[in-house]
């Protein structure tokens, strides 16, 4: 459907639109339409399509897909306007995008838009996509009890902020991040701390397998959209996990880390160290452009690696990148996952090798779990459920407890 013959559609025949500036340069996108929507969609170019869809009755249709390139960001006004002309018609807007920077994505994500598909589209992507517009929007006061109660209440911490990153994939660190986040929050039965753990692996976290939570809409929204944040639109955004750890997941589809500013990062954790005792955040292995807000603004920096070579190198990739830059390196404690048990004097003797050669203290060392770790992240429960006496359990136990005594004092002497 063209411009110029949008006045000889059946407008009511329509249930979506692509928009673009050549849809022909997008040939995955015509077959997953013609898949999904069948003969009821029609495409038109940008200059049209502020005008048609202005004619339409509100939820004239029921989405637009607006499919840009690279060529395209230089319209980015002229993009927004469509969004803002098809939101007053309360119509969807997916952004398909190919080759686009996330400073645009963001920009038009802000605008208004509804979801992002990177393109070539992956494998019934579209569909999906198109099944979550379709579903009816939550609720306003669809929160969960205990997590909008937790934030009324509060507001006054200053919260400790521990950081956990791995320094390569393996290593550990999603599962100390979710265990360390349990134990402190069940330390005291009568008064425990309050904790949230908040997943910045924002494309394939875990924390939500680890704790048996589903994605949540609202986390797309609140990272997008921090300006407009309050403890509202953050309590919606949050789970509880059997009632006593909070936890902000990653978001449901797969986005650029670099679509998120450090600006949104700081903010996030802002406001949840003013709602919690501790915020633990589960960070990417990758260095990205809000690494350093995360690292500046944590009290305590967890860096885990094994005792193999790419985590050798890899930590020394880091302590030079961050001594390099000035960052605050005395922050990192670094954690040995898999450590050589006690008895293991060979091992030890590697250990020490290890930190030696690199010019690192390793300060923790926990041992190997076997396979109760890895069936307690498959059941979504933290190893105290399901593995109490698991010998890094303890290991984790021992080590909030300390960082909880540690925090005491701080505040004490405060």
């Amino acid at each position: 459907m063209s411009g110029s013959d949008t006045q000889h559609v059946d407008d009511t025949a329509l249930r979506a639109c692509t928009i673009s500036r050549d849809v022909q340069n997008f040939e995955l996108l015509i077959e997953d339409m013609e898949a999904v929507m069948g003969e009821a969609w029609g495409d038109l170019g940008f200059a049209d399509s502020i005008a048609f869809i202005q004619q339409l009755q509100p939820r004239g249709l029921e989405f637009i897909a607006l499919t840009i390139d690279y060529e395209d960001e230089e319209n980015l006004p002229l993009l927004e306007q469509v969004i803002t002309a098809a939101k007053s018609r309360e119509i969807k807007v997916i952004v398909i995008a190919e080759d686009v920077t996330p400073a645009s994505l963001h920009q038009l994500l802000r605008g208004g838009a509804d979801e992002f598909i990177p393109y070539p589209l992956p494998e019934n992507e579209l569909r999906n996509a198109v099944e979550r517009l379709r579903k009816p929007a939550p609720v306003a006061n669809d929160v969960q009890p205990d997590a909008r109660a937790s934030l009324q209440g509060g507001g006054g911490q200053n919260g400790s902020i521990i950081a956990v990153h791995g320094l390569a994939g393996g290593t550990g660190a999603t599962t100390l991040a979710v265990n360390l986040a349990w134990e402190l929050a069940t330390l005291n039965k009568e008064k425990s701390p309050k904790v949230c753990i908040l997943d910045f692996d924002l494309q394939f976290g875990s924390v939500s397998t680890f704790l048996d939570l589903q994605r949540r809409d609202a986390v797309f929204e609140l990272l997008t959209d921090t300006e407009n944040m309050d403890e509202e639109s953050f309590a919606q955004a949050l789970l509880t996990h059997d009632e006593v750890l909070h936890a902000l997941t990653s978001p449901a589809d797969v986005i650029p880390l670099d679509m998120i500013r450090p600006e949104d990062i700081e903010a996030i954790l802002d406001l949840a160290k003013a709602h919690f005792d501790y915020v633990i955040v589960d960070m990417p292995t990758t260095l990205v452009q809000w690494t350093e807000t995360v690292l500046n603004a944590s009290h305590i920096y967890f860096a885990t690696l094994e005792m193999d070579m790419r985590s050798a190198q890899n930590a020394l990739r880091m302590k030079r990148a961050l001594q390099s830059e000035n960052l605050p390196f005395e922050k990192m404690r670094f954690v040995l996952n898999r450590a050589p048990k006690f008895t293991d004097l060979n091992g030890k003797t590697r250990v020490k090798r290890l930190a030696e050669s690199l010019g690192i203290t390793i300060e923790v060392q926990l041992p190997d779990g076997g396979k109760q770790v890895v069936n307690g992240a498959d059941h979504g429960q933290p190893l105290a459920v399901t593995a109490g006496k698991n010998v890094l359990r303890k290991e984790i136990n021992k080590l909030a407890a300390s960082l909880h005594e540690l925090s005491q004092q701080t505040d004490t002497a405060a």
